[in-house]
């Protein structure tokens, strides 16, 4: 008997998914699986601030918990799951009063867990590197959900602030090496000017627009970034969180890859081109960003 089937009618059940954006993004083709196979129980999602709006809105999800053990314990889980594996999450599943604390076999530490989950190659069968996504799902199909095909990410969104046809450019990512030049940004902007598609540049809180003030910039919220998003006729950026974000709304996608690596991180169930400049992505040229745009498609009825 799997762990679903000895779950009681509506149980708690509290999913650990403290960071980071794209992590949580992944995270809710997972929930979805779970609440499709038992609709009956109640989820609570441990995630920090800074990340809670990707879960706003979703009826998947019941409640949205801090991240300290205390509220994870408030929450009265019958099942914690940790998604995380960090030392934090460790203690907050440990702390957590569940009576099935569960985690990848796989994590650093696993004395909290009476459940742990082998690795997601194991539980589907396959050889080789799995998606996030696959690797996320993969915990479900281990406390019973049938294996099946994983569906797109689950975001809900405001309305966009933006009228029109529009594009929406992020050329911030966590890392140097993860960041095409800005200059090449702007060229591929003037491109899409040039067909009739408004470039919009996002930008988060604490980045530094200043090379893209002659065109319309967000710089806001998560929530502002995810309405933004949501209405694009394309998305153009680094490999970074709002790149889930746009493949979560099936926004067509061009991701610049750096050393990350395309086939755990690429945009899912969504259609895009993948861009990887594994020697360095000051090498990869506008007119190769251009030819994925075209390959896309986005520019067909651009003047109607």
């Amino acid at each position: 008997m799997t762990i679903l089937e000895q779950l009681p009618e509506g149980s708690r059940v509290c999913i650990i998914r403290l960071r980071s954006l794209g992590d949580c993004v992944l995270t809710t083709p997972a929930i979805g699986l779970l609440k499709k196979r038992r609709p009956d129980l109640q989820i609570g999602v441990a995630v920090e601030p800074r990340f809670a709006a990707v879960f706003e809105g979703n009826p998947d999800v019941a409640h949205l918990i801090g991240p300290n053990w205390r509220q994870v314990r408030a929450f009265r889980p019958v099942l914690c799951l940790n998604l995380h594996g960090g030392t934090r999450s460790q203690w907050m599943t440990a702390l957590s009063g569940a009576k099935w604390r569960a985690g990848f076999a796989h994590h650093s530490v696993t004395l909290t867990y009476n459940l742990k989950i082998p690795r997601a190659q194991k539980i589907l069968g396959v050889n080789g590197v799995v998606h996030t996504a696959e690797h996320l799902a993969s915990a479900m199909f281990a406390l019973g959900v049938p294996i099946q095909p994983i569906p797109r990410a689950s975001l809900f969104a405001d309305l966009s602030p933006i009228s029109g046809r529009y594009a929406v450019i992020h050329p911030f990512a966590s890392a140097p090496d993860k960041t095409w030049p800005a200059e090449r940004f702007c060229e591929v902007a003037r491109y899409l000017q040039l067909s009739s598609i408004k470039p919009v540049f996002l930008a988060g809180p604490g980045d530094n627009a200043a090379p893209f003030a002659t065109h319309t910039i967000v710089q806001g919220s998560l929530r502002d970034a995810k309405a933004v998003i949501s209405k694009a006729a394309v998305f153009a950026g680094n490999d970074s969180g709002p790149a889930h974000i746009a493949a979560a709304f099936g926004v067509p996608s061009i991701v610049l890859f750096g050393n990350s690596n395309p086939a755990i991180w690429g945009p899912w169930q969504t259609e895009s081109e993948i861009i990887a400049g594994f020697d360095g992505l000051d090498k990869v040229s506008v007119s190769r960003v251009i030819a994925a745009l075209e390959r896309l498609r986005v520019m067909e009825g651009a003047h109607a």
